[in-house]
């Protein structure tokens, strides 16, 4: 039997909007688009990882009421929410080639202890990584 996780999730407000970043400027794909009334199921993927799924999931009922999905998205448009992180091989390179597709970008590569990163932030205000591992980052008890 396998396990792990297959699927993680971030909050968009607009589904459309976030298929067309994730898929036109970061080079994802899509996996599953279903719909089931008003609620959308929306996941890609990244193409060197075909086991895993970046939900694209906008916050509404079923899952919560007006006031929290509300809440949900202002924090997200804060930057409040855990980073996504993308794994590089070359940080500068990912950095121009995404800057050219018109990704914003919150910071330049910089090098790190653990190695050199990047800060993007998607439409929605989710802060997300770029890093590029130079070697394992020590690790501490």
């Amino acid at each position: 039997m396998s396990q792990g996780v297959q699927v993680a999730g971030i909050y968009v407000r607009d589904q459309e909007e976030a298929l067309s970043f994730y898929v036109e400027k970061l080079g994802f794909t899509v996996h599953t688009d279903a719909r089931n009334g008003d609620y959308r199921w929306l996941t890609v993927q990244h193409p060197d990882q075909p086991g895993f799924q970046l939900g694209l999931f906008r916050p509404q009922a079923p899952l919560v009421d007006d006031a929290t999905a509300a809440n949900l998205v202002e924090a997200v448009a804060k930057g409040a929410m855990p980073p996504l992180v993308l794994v590089v091989e070359n940080c500068q390179a990912a950095y121009d080639q995404y800057r050219s597709r018109g990704v914003e970008f919150t910071q330049e590569p910089v090098e790190q202890f653990y190695g050199i990163d990047a800060g993007i932030r998607d439409p929605f205000g989710n802060q997300h990584r770029l890093v590029q591992r130079v070697a394992e980052p020590a690790r501490t008890a």
